[in-house]
């Protein structure tokens, strides 16, 4: 471990032990080092880290403070971390998506509210509108998607997901492109799961989800190759 990585623990801890609570401003450089026994230039490096991801912010001409620590700050980064795995890892990321977000459709179900069932059916009516747009489709399909899982009331996991769905929604949009019964299918997968939502029958949305969820792993199961070689190619001429 780094000099560097220890000042970062040693900042880590006085947060994880409630000395800096979420809000708190953090005492000026040469006090912060000399209560960590640190140099200052340790400390300032140890700060920029914290700041990156997004433990701490700096605010202009008033100081540095630990942010609110809610999930989608802290895990904000999981998304960009995702956009740069290589090989199998968008199989791996599908098969990720299939163990989390069946269950979590199911739990949108029983805490459904009528305002965000309806933000879902306004995706399902532009993805409905969009059958001929691959990009605009698949726009919609990301957000019903999202729209569901903020259903859960739990932002953890919809952050998670969000982070691990970044490249899955390229595979859609790849699939769109050369599988032309794609539109209709993506439509009737959603269908089922907006009704299974409706009814706040959780077994039947757990069901619908992880039927949706499958069909797309199963296209990247048999069409990997291509859409490894061929999708930055494809994507940047649809403009996706």
């Amino acid at each position: 471990m780094s000099l560097t990585d220890k000042a970062i623990d040693r900042i880590r801890e006085l947060i994880r032990s409630g000395e800096l609570s979420p809000g708190a401003k953090l005492p000026p450089e040469q006090q912060l080092a000399a209560d960590l026994g640190l140099s200052r230039n340790l400390t300032r490096e140890a700060v920029k880290a914290l700041v990156v991801s997004n433990v701490l912010e700096i605010r202009r001409g008033d100081g540095t403070y630990v942010t609110s620590l809610e999930p989608e700050l802290l895990l904000s980064g999981v998304g960009s971390a995702v956009e740069l795995l290589r090989g199998d890892t968008l199989l791996e990321l599908t098969e990720v998506r299939r163990l989390f977000e069946p269950v979590a459709t199911a739990l949108a179900a029983t805490r459904i509210s009528a305002a965000e069932l309806a933000e879902v059916e306004r995706h399902l009516d532009a993805m409905r509108a969009a059958r001929d747009d691959v990009g605009r489709l698949n726009e919609h399909d990301a957000a019903f998607h999202r729209a569901v899982i903020a259903a859960t009331g739990n932002a953890t996991l919809a952050t998670l997901l969000e982070g691990i769905s970044s490249r899955t929604v390229r595979a859609r949009i790849w699939r769109g492109l050369v599988d032309e019964n794609a539109a209709a299918r993506t439509v009737a997968e959603h269908e089922a799961i907006y009704q299974a939502l409706a009814d706040g029958d959780a077994a039947l949305a757990q069901a619908a989800a992880l039927m949706h969820v499958t069909t797309t792993e199963r296209w990247l199961r048999e069409h990997g190759d291509r859409e490894h070689h061929g999708s930055t190619r494809h994507l940047t001429e649809s403009g996706a």
